[in-house]
């Protein structure tokens, strides 16, 4: 216990002065000003060339969702997700280490050229995320956190963060063992997200993209308002799960693109009557049972 409590306390002084640091010293590997710097990218791409050209640049949300994106990749480990976090897998490593493990890599592909790695747990982790994306759509109690995300009713990059902190968990979760069993380093998980990140603002963002031939490879705009569209075909729960990538719903059957889907209604059945405001939406999911 005592060591758990060292473990704990250390992760939330760590993660403090991690964020300072991020934040006072600007740097290639510092993801607090690329994620700032994206956004203020892709944000200017919608105000200059518009795909919903009567939408406002400060669109119905936009500081909420705003607010959404800094908390749940600062505030949030910040509160206590990375030290809590820190505590768990301190505890599975001392798991490993009683049936003689020091370390799950299974798989030690540091030998490799270091774009194929890059490629490799791009592909992997994209993949893990598509079928995680599925649970959270079609396991009742999952789909009432993911409710948070498909509550966005006009279209930006920003709403590509809106989502309820315990998605994280899950994602996180659900991806640590398969990723920790190949040996990537650390810059390789920096790079893949922020590329991954990149992709998911354009994907959200009021821009007019499809990629051409390359739509069956890459998600787009156009293709993921269709994921966010309030009227779905007869029997599905949703379409187009891809994150960054669009192959997995065409190899598997959930690829739906029946127009341009630029002014479809989005949301879900009762989105009028979701609450509106942030504490309420991250509580709602405790306080109503599913649908």
């Amino acid at each position: 216990m005592e060591r758990s409590l060292q473990v704990f306390m250390d992760g939330y002084t760590g993660y403090w002065n991690y964020l300072i640091q991020e934040i006072l010293y600007p740097g290639w590997h510092n993801y607090f000003w690329w994620l700032l710097g994206l956004s203020i990218s892709v944000w200017l791409l919608e105000v200059f060339f518009p795909w919903r050209k009567g939408q406002s640049i400060f669109r119905q949300d936009f500081w909420l969702d705003g607010f959404y994106m800094f908390f749940n990749f600062f505030l949030f480990s910040l509160i206590g997700y990375n030290a809590v976090s820190n505590v768990v897998v301190d505890w599975f490593n001392h798991v490993l280490a009683a049936f003689g493990m020091t370390n799950l890599v299974a798989w030690n592909v540091s030998t490799w050229p270091g774009w194929t790695q890059l490629l490799l747990l791009f592909i992997m982790a994209d993949f893990l995320q598509w079928n995680i994306h599925r649970l959270l759509h079609n396991v009742p109690w999952l789909w009432e956190f993911h409710k948070v995300h498909h509550s966005v009713e006009q279209m930006g990059f920003a709403a590509h963060l809106r989502y309820h902190w315990m998605e994280t968990i899950v994602y996180k979760s659900l991806q640590y063992v398969p990723l920790a069993m190949i040996g990537f380093g650390l810059d390789d998980f920096f790079i893949v997200h922020i590329f991954s990140v990149a992709i998911g603002h354009f994907n959200h963002a009021n821009l007019n993209i499809n990629w051409g031939p390359l739509r069956y490879i890459f998600n787009s705009p156009n293709m993921h308002i269709w994921h966010h569209a309030m009227h779905l075909p007869e029997g599905r729960t949703s379409v187009n799960y891809g994150i960054s990538l669009s192959v997995w719903d065409y190899i598997f059957g959930t690829a739906w693109v029946p127009g341009s889907g630029r002014d479809e209604a989005l949301g879900f059945d009762g989105v009028s009557r979701f609450p509106k405001k942030f504490v309420d939406q991250i509580t709602h999911p405790f306080r109503t049972k599913s649908e």
